[in-house]
């Protein structure tokens, strides 16, 4: 992708975009598009079947984003209302009956400040952030994929489909938030899940696990499920305090300042926001000093196992506690 701000630079940019494309995959044709500035990307879940019904279950905000890969994903958009919500279902499901599409499949778009929306992509598959939906909609969507390939109609109508509450999903990759995000390997060491109400973690790796450089650095994802989006976020925020990975470092740091920001939890951030308006640098600012607390507390502990070490305690006349002579006390003389 190459952002063109002036006309000037439009061959140069061009030109270096025809050849990245000839490397990468053999055929230098690229294509234009309009740039929109403070875009919100927003994706529908889509479900179609052989008896040519099409439902769409919700949007997702997927706005967070670094290097255009999705970071945190988010069921409803805080961005969105009822009535832009349905205009935009109902392109997506006219889309997927266009071209007869079979499968469950997401038609993603961009949303400028107006709220003036354009079709971006459509994705023929299941994506990583589709839990988020689940959550919301009650709809197990691999259990529907199969009933769909099995030739079954699908079980639920355009009007069955609810949202109900907030569901947030953080994807929790082998990076170095503090390094530039570089990928970071090597073997875990220990796992542990954080757990309870509303609580989901989809993972395939454990304790003794490697991660290489060869595959891609998601270890999982984190997603809860709130009756609100303010529930939702102190379960996030609780889960992340929870979770714990050694032996490789981990992008959750990010994820704590993330949903820790104002801005996040004011729903006020598009796509760029990441990349322009946040840093781990600033979000550190102004925390407490764990290090000077974590000191004087040892040294408070440290003081007292002393006093209690110099004191000298005197054994106890009798062979047994109080409470039991208390007890032997009450049986004689009653």
């Amino acid at each position: 992708m190459r952002e063109v701000q002036n006309p000037e630079d439009l061959p140069v940019l061009i030109r270096a975009a025809r050849r990245e494309a000839e490397a990468a995959f053999g055929d230098g044709n690229v294509y234009l598009e309009k740039l929109l500035l403070d875009a919100r990307h927003i994706e529908f879940q889509i479900l179609a079947d052989e008896h040519g019904n099409v439902i769409h279950m919700g949007e997702r905000e997927c706005s967070l984003q670094r290097r255009h890969q999705k970071l945190l994903e988010e069921s409803p958009s805080p961005f969105m209302n009822e009535e832009l919500r349905q205009r935009m279902g109902t392109l997506a499901c006219k889309a997927a009956q266009a071209v007869d599409y079979l499968n469950a499949g997401t038609i993603e778009f961009l949303v400028d400040k107006d709220r003036q929306f354009y079709f971006l992509e459509m994705n023929t598959r299941l994506q990583v952030e589709h839990p988020v939906t689940e959550l919301v909609t009650g709809i197990d969507i691999v259990k529907e994929q199969l009933r769909i390939a099995r030739g079954r109609k699908l079980r639920s109508t355009q009007e069955e489909i609810q949202l109900n509450g907030w569901a947030l999903e953080c994807r929790i990759n082998a990076e170095d938030p503090y390094n530039d995000y570089l990928p970071s390997t090597g073997t875990i060491t220990q796992s542990i899940l954080p757990t309870g109400p509303g609580i989901r973690v989809d993972t395939g790796v454990y304790a003794g696990f490697t991660i290489s450089p060869y595959y891609d650095s998601l270890i999982s994802k984190l997603i809860c499920w709130g009756e609100t989006r303010g529930e939702v976020i102190l379960r996030m925020r609780r889960a992340l305090e929870e979770y714990r990975i050694l032996g490789v470092k981990t992008n959750i740091p990010f994820h704590q300042n993330i949903i820790a920001c104002h801005r996040f939890m004011a729903g006020q951030f598009d796509t760029r926001f990441v990349e322009e308006r946040f840093s781990m640098d600033d979000a550190e600012e102004g925390k407490e000093d764990l290090t000077q607390i974590a000191a004087i507390m040892a040294s408070l502990v440290e003081h007292r196992q002393h006093q209690k070490s110099s004191q000298i305690i005197r054994q106890s006349e009798r062979d047994t506690s109080n409470w039991k002579w208390l007890g032997r006390w009450e049986r004689v003389n009653h």
